[in-house]
C-alpha cells in the first residue's frame, strides 16, 4: 500500500493483533516508522562494521576492500525492498531520525578515512572529503540499484561498475 495509503488498522490486522495493542506500543504509524528506522539504521551501522573488520584483518587491495563494502551495501538494501522505499522515499522523517541517518553517516565516513588511509595507492588531497563522496556514492548507487533499477539487472556487473568508478576516483592522479 506504500506510506500513505497504509493505515494503523492495516498494519494490526496484518500482525494479527488488535488495534488496542498496536496503539499501546505504537501510538500512531509515524511512531511504529519511527522504530522501524531505528532498527534498520542499527542493523545497517551493525553490518558496515563487520564488512570493515571482516577486511581489516586481510590484505587487501582497494578493489577488493570496496567490492566487499559495496557488496555489503546491495544486501542491506536487497533485504526488504519495499520497506527500504518507504523508509527512505515515501514517509516523512523527523529531525531526529535524520540526525540519526546523519551521524551514523559520520561514523562511517571515518572508518573509511582510515581505510583510504591504509591504502598507499590512494591520491587524493582531502581524505575526509574523498572518503565522504565514496561513501555517499555508494550508498546512491546501491539505492539505486535495488529500488529501482528493473529486476533483470546484473547486480555483479553493476557491482563492478560501482567498484570500478569509486577505485579509479581514489586512485586518479590530481
Amino acid at each position: 500500500r506504500g506510506y500513505a495509503a497504509t493505515t494503523t488498522n492495516h498494519i494490526a490486522e496484518r500482525a494479527g493483533v488488535s488495534i488496542g495493542s498496536l496503539y499501546e506500543y505504537f501510538p500512531s504509524k509515524d511512531a511504529l516508522l519511527a522504530a522501524l528506522m531505528q532498527a534498520h539504521i542499527a542493523e545497517g551501522e551493525a553490518a558496515l562494521t563487520a564488512a570493515a573488520a571482516e577486511v581489516a584483518g586481510r590484505t587487501s587491495d582497494l578493489a577488493g576492500t570496496i567490492r566487499h563494502r559495496v557488496r555489503t551495501m546491495v544486501a542491506l538494501h536487497a533485504r526488504d525492498r519495499d520497506l527500504h522505499r518507504v523508509l527512505f522515499e515515501e514517509a516523512p522523517l523527523s529531525r531526529r531520525l535524520r540526525q540519526a541517518l546523519h551521524e551514523v553517516e559520520a561514523r562511517i565516513v571515518d572508518a573509511v578515512v582510515g581505510l583510504l588511509d591504509a591504502h598507499p595507492e590512494v591520491h587524493v588531497s582531502d581524505v575526509r572529503l574523498a572518503a565522504s563522496i565514496a561513501v555517499h556514492t555508494v550508498e546512491s548507487l546501491t539505492h539505486d540499484l535495488v529500488l529501482h533499477a528493473h529486476r533483470d539487472v546484473d547486480i555483479d556487473a553493476y557491482t563492478s561498475e560501482i567498484v570500478r568508478l569509486v577505485t579509479r576516483y581514489l586512485t586518479a592522479d590530481a
